[in-house]
């Protein structure tokens, strides 16, 4: 059987938690405790927030000063022209072979195709070539 059942049950089941509700804020010591720590938390907040502000600020004034240099610098970069360099330009690959660098399977062989580059089957489970 169930603790509460009928509704006079429930009434004097909130009665009793009002009664301890009021009774509760009836004997509380007033919060200064509370109030204590709320001030303390909102003045570490302030400090910190006051901190991040002037780092801010100098980040955008090292920002502002790094751009006038970076300007002056290209104005006098621009006075002075440097020859471009030369570069020579060679073939990174010899091309006169005809015959592979190896007697390994060619290297625009894929596992997907066979050597001779038709594509293998699902169930084609011979030996690769």
């Amino acid at each position: 059987m169930p603790l509460f059942s009928t509704p006079t049950q429930f009434a004097a089941l909130a009665l009793v938690f009002v009664a301890g509700w009021l009774f509760g804020l009836a004997s509380h010591p007033g919060g200064k405790k509370w109030k204590a720590r709320y001030l303390a938390e909102r003045d570490a907040h302030a400090s910190v927030k006051k901190d991040a502000d002037v780092r801010a600020a100098a980040a955008e004034k090292r920002a502002v000063e790094a751009e006038h240099e970076n300007a002056r610098l290209v104005k006098a970069a621009s006075v002075a022209p440097v020859a471009a360099p030369v570069v020579e330009r060679r073939p990174v690959v010899e091309t006169s072979r005809s015959e592979p660098l190896s007697s390994a399977r060619p290297a625009y062989a894929r596992p997907a195709y066979n050597a001779d580059g038709t594509k293998r089957g699902w169930f084609d489970f011979d030996q690769r070539r």
